[in-house]
Formats: C-alpha cells, sequence, structure tokens
C-alpha cells in the first residue's frame, strides 16, 4: 500500500501543479483531477495483459485465457440445455411411446375378445334359429 502511494503521489503533485499554472482553483475541479491521474496509473499499472503464447504456432498469438473460457462457457451451457432439456423430453417421449404400445395392446386385446363375445352371440342366434337350442361349437 505505501509503495503503490509513493508511486502514485509525484504523478498527483505533477497533475495539482500542472492545474494551479492553468488556474483551476475548484475543488470539485481539483478532485475530478486527481480521480483521473490516479486513475490512469492504476489502469497503466494493473492493467491484464492477455495470456499469449507465442511458441505453440509462430505468427499467431493464442489467448489461452479466452480459449479456454469459450470451451467452458460452452460446455457448461451444453450440459445446461442436455440435462434440462433434451434428457427430460427424450424420457417423456419413451414414457409416452410405452403408454402408447400398452394401450395398443389392450385395445387389440379387447378386440380380440369383443371378436369372440360376437362369435358366440351369432353362433347362438344360429342355433335358435334352427330350433336345435345348441350352439354348433
Amino acid at each position: 500500500e505505501d509503495a503503490a502511494f509513493a508511486a502514485v503521489l509525484p504523478k498527483v503533485e505533477e497533475a495539482i501543479a500542472r492545474s494551479a499554472q492553468d488556474g483551476v482553483a475548484e475543488p470539485h475541479q481539483l478532485q475530478q483531477l486527481v480521480r483521473r491521474s490516479v486513475g490512469k496509473w492504476v489502469s497503466d499499472t494493473y492493467r491484464r495483459r492477455p495470456m499469449i503464447l507465442r511458441e505453440v504456432v509462430t505468427g499467431i498469438p493464442i489467448m489461452w485465457g479466452t480459449v479456454l473460457s469459450a470451451v467452458l462457457t460452452f460446455v457448461i451451457t451444453a450440459a445446461v440445455v442436455y440435462f434440462l432439456m433434451v434428457l427430460p423430453m427424450a424420457r417423456y417421449l419413451a414414457r409416452r411411446a410405452r403408454q402408447q404400445a400398452a394401450k395398443e395392446e389392450v385395445k387389440e386385446v379387447m378386440e380380440v375378445s369383443e371378436l369372440e363375445v360376437l362369435k358366440e352371440i351369432r353362433d347362438a342366434l344360429v342355433a335358435q334359429r334352427d330350433g336345435s337350442g345348441q350352439s354348433p361349437r
């Protein structure tokens, strides 16, 4: 903290001296001037520099931080979409297909049993018409 203050203090003094020469004496303007000079020093001193590895491909700097960030963003987004949308929809459609198949099976069984009942009624009516009273089976 003290080293940073010692480094920025000459910049602030220089800015105040320059403003005094220009005739600026209003406290608000001085405050803005100090903020600007400190902000410029901080941005020049502690500015984030991109991580560039020039050895990977000659002539083309690769910013690995940006690449890693994009890959992680893609993987996280893909996982969220898959687990919250695709997987539940696939389970729902599979369950619906099983239910539909079960309904088809029940309907087929009902059709067969209805057919048997109709055959028995037909046989009973034929037997009643013939007067024998027995079914032809």
